[in-house]
């Protein structure tokens, strides 16, 4: 079987690997003013959000603790099912912390309503969302991001973490797919 390159597969490139560096150290100079003189618990969505969690913690001049989470509500598909599974928990305590949660995407944003729920029920003192890129749909308000990377139009991307069915998340940029990759 031939496999061909990921890079035959993408439309165009919508944010090079520089427009991400660029914006991601922006992102992590608010947070380190944010917090500064404090200690926020960094959790990370797995597997998505992993590259972009990485950098955005290496861009940060604070003290930090990091966690992962499993969570998802696509299935290797390109909508959002409707309905999220948290396939692994926080082991960190989070009461009294301030918690930042980083995404990948926010599509439906159920996922983030999903977790923003269950994780003010363990007390921190915040939550904090952040996410590589705010996905320009219908959303209600309340599905609403504190600090994105890029807005960006209904359309489905791949790289820097994000993929289809697993692939494509090694791409040091974000791209547009071709349709028939995923159809």
């Amino acid at each position: 079987m031939l496999i061909r390159s990921a890079k035959e597969d993408i439309k165009y490139v919508m944010f090079s690997r520089e427009q991400i560096a660029s914006r991601v150290r922006e992102i992590g100079q608010i947070l380190s003013e944010k917090f500064q003189g404090e200690r926020p618990l960094m959790i990370c969505v797995l597997r998505g959000a992993a590259f972009f969690f990485t950098d955005l913690c290496r861009e940060m001049d604070c003290l930090m603790d990091m966690d992962f989470i499993s969570a998802s509500s696509y299935f290797n598909g390109t909508k959002s099912s409707g309905v999220v599974r948290l396939v692994k928990d926080s082991s960190i305590d989070m009461e009294g912390r301030h918690v930042v949660l980083v995404e990948d995407i926010i599509d439906s944003g159920l996922t983030l309503e999903y977790l923003v729920k269950l994780f003010a029920t363990r007390n921190p003192k915040s939550i904090t969302t952040v996410a590589m890129l705010d996905k320009e749909v219908d959303k209600p308000e309340r599905f609403c991001v504190d600090y994105y990377g890029f807005k960006i139009p209904d359309e489905f991307v791949v790289g820097y973490g994000l993929d289809y069915a697993d692939y494509y998340r090694n791409l040091p940029y974000i791209g547009v797919i071709k349709e028939e990759c995923y159809q």
